[in-house]
């Protein structure tokens, strides 16, 4: 909850319920500062304590617009390498939009960790 959600959205909006565990499902929501809702919920497919994490994506506006996260971490030198590849998107503009929001909020994980 501290490093996740876009860098343009409202204080104090996000929102996550997560059963992590596999067939269990989560929902994410979170409110920008220009005042769009957005919500994204899935189901866990894999849950593997320290390991990998596979679950699906879909925002609540397009449902059947559902693609996969997966999630795997590994033993690094310098701490814990994180591989992140989220797939079967609807098209290339979806896959670009998931892009460039998942690194807007990775950028705020690597602040969150230094």
């Amino acid at each position: 909850m501290q490093w996740f959600g876009p860098p343009n959205m409202k204080p104090a909006t996000l929102k996550a319920e997560l059963d992590v565990r596999s067939g269990g499902r989560y929902r994410i929501s979170f409110t920008r500062e220009d005042g769009e809702y957005f919500e994204a919920g899935g189901l866990y497919r894999e849950v593997v304590p320290n390991e990998r994490l596979v679950f699906t994506w879909a925002w609540h506006s397009t449902p059947e617009r559902e693609s996969l996260v997966t999630i795997t971490l590994k033993p690094d030198t310098a701490g814990t390498l994180m591989i992140f590849h989220h797939a079967q998107f609807f098209d290339e503009t979806a896959r670009d939009n998931h892009q460039r929001g998942w690194n807007s909020f990775f950028d705020k994980l690597d602040t969150f960790v230094a």
